[in-house]
């Protein structure tokens, strides 16, 4: 608790900030989710590969902001913050929140 707490007003931020900067790709996400959803069973599976790519594009760009603070701490306070930033990812972008769970920092 105390490490959520601890980042918690920094990585509102920068979800802020990445929200502002991304707000395009952000929209495209949503509306291939939609495309998705709506698409008939022949479309589907072509509709549902563009919403993994957009998706892909946004995680790529969340798990950059999350890595490039990370790189400027130290390991251990490193993995405290990476996990407290997921934490704020699938509170906020929770489509996007799986995949990057699954880049960790050391992987990157």
């Amino acid at each position: 608790m105390l490490f959520r707490r601890r980042f918690s007003k920094l990585i509102d931020r920068q979800l802020d900030l990445f929200a502002e900067d991304h707000a395009g790709l952000l929209e495209r996400i949503a509306e291939a989710r939609e495309a998705y959803e709506r698409a008939p069973r022949e479309d589907a599976e072509d509709r549902f590969g563009d919403y993994q790519a957009w998706a892909a594009d946004g995680t790529d760009e969340l798990a950059r902001l999350r890595d490039g603070y990370a790189s400027t701490l130290d390991d251990d306070v490193a993995a405290e913050y990476e996990a407290a930033f997921n934490r704020g990812v699938r509170r906020r972008f929770r489509e996007l929140a799986l995949e990057l769970e699954e880049q960790k920092y050391e992987d990157l």
